[in-house]
């Protein structure tokens, strides 16, 4: 985390102002990788019901599957209510976690989080796809995984200390938010917010994506199963289907409005599909 991302509260943003940039070839021939990310989804878990994820990966023949056919549009996140605390969730398999944790030095801890939060929705809105990659993509830029300047999760998904970002108080690129009584319970600063936690919420876009990744029954920022649930959700609200180029750019640009960023997280997603081998 190099710096803290400046972001909009409008998870739609502003798609007529945004230049596409990912026209250009090397950009556009990465993103065509984020689909093969993609594929990793189905080798994450069993559900809950016992049944395997049929997309993605590869069958147990050894051949590679097509991707479903598209699914009508789902309603807005506004609409689709969040997995709740108790309900039967989609499960992350250990084994593939351990290997491409291994494979691609995200912490394992971390990897099982973007992991879940691409199971879950894939039940909550299917048509979205954002892959565990595109998530690892955000993590590594936002925190390192919650890894940055020496920290580490722990095995309950916290980081052995509270990640605060600066004070986004205009300087040096960053936004101007003043504090409210909300962002003063998450960051105990009564004159500026700051972003929150392994994926960097600024507290009043918490305050509205707030999630139980883990079905704890509580929404932690801090928690990286509740940030990697809460951004996968945020990502999805742009309505779009992130296996396109197009789709991809507009729900990244939904979470950072900068184009640099946005490269930034695309190199990242596409070097763990590949160094994962699309496991």
């Amino acid at each position: 985390m190099t710096r803290e991302p400046e972001r909009q509260d409008d998870p739609a943003g502003d798609a007529a102002s945004l230049r596409p940039w990912w026209t250009g070839p090397r950009l556009a021939a990465g993103l065509a990788f984020l689909v093969f990310g993609l594929a990793g989804l189905a080798a994450l878990a069993w559900l809950a019901s016992g049944a395997n994820l049929a997309w993605g990966n590869f069958l147990a023949d050894g051949s590679a599957p097509a991707l479903p056919a598209m699914a009508a549009a789902p309603p807005s996140v506004h609409e689709t209510a969040p997995i709740t605390a108790g309900a039967s969730r989609p499960q992350h398999d250990p084994v593939w976690v351990s290997r491409v944790a291994g494979a691609t030095a995200i912490p394992a801890r971390a990897l099982m989080a973007y992991a879940q939060a691409s199971l879950l929705l894939a039940v909550e809105q299917p048509a979205c796809r954002v892959g565990w990659n595109t998530l690892a993509g955000l993590g590594w830029i936002e925190s390192e995984h919650g890894a940055h300047g020496g920290n580490h999760l722990l095995r309950d998904g916290l980081p052995a200390t509270p990640i605060v970002g600066p004070a986004l108080d205009g300087r040096s690129g960053l936004s101007a938010i003043r504090a409210t009584p909300y962002s003063i319970a998450l960051d105990d600063d009564h004159t500026w917010a700051h972003a929150i936690g392994p994926m960097q919420f600024i507290p009043s876009t918490w305050q509205r994506w707030a999630s139980d990744g883990n079905g704890d029954g509580r929404s932690d920022p801090n928690d990286i199963d509740d940030a990697a649930y809460a951004a996968a959700r945020y990502l999805c609200a742009s309505g779009a289907d992130l296996t396109t180029g197009e789709g991809w750019q507009r729900a990244i640009h939904s979470y950072n409005r900068s184009d640099e960023y946005t490269a930034a997280v695309l190199d990242a997603a596409n070097q763990y599909a590949l160094a994962s081998g699309n496991r």
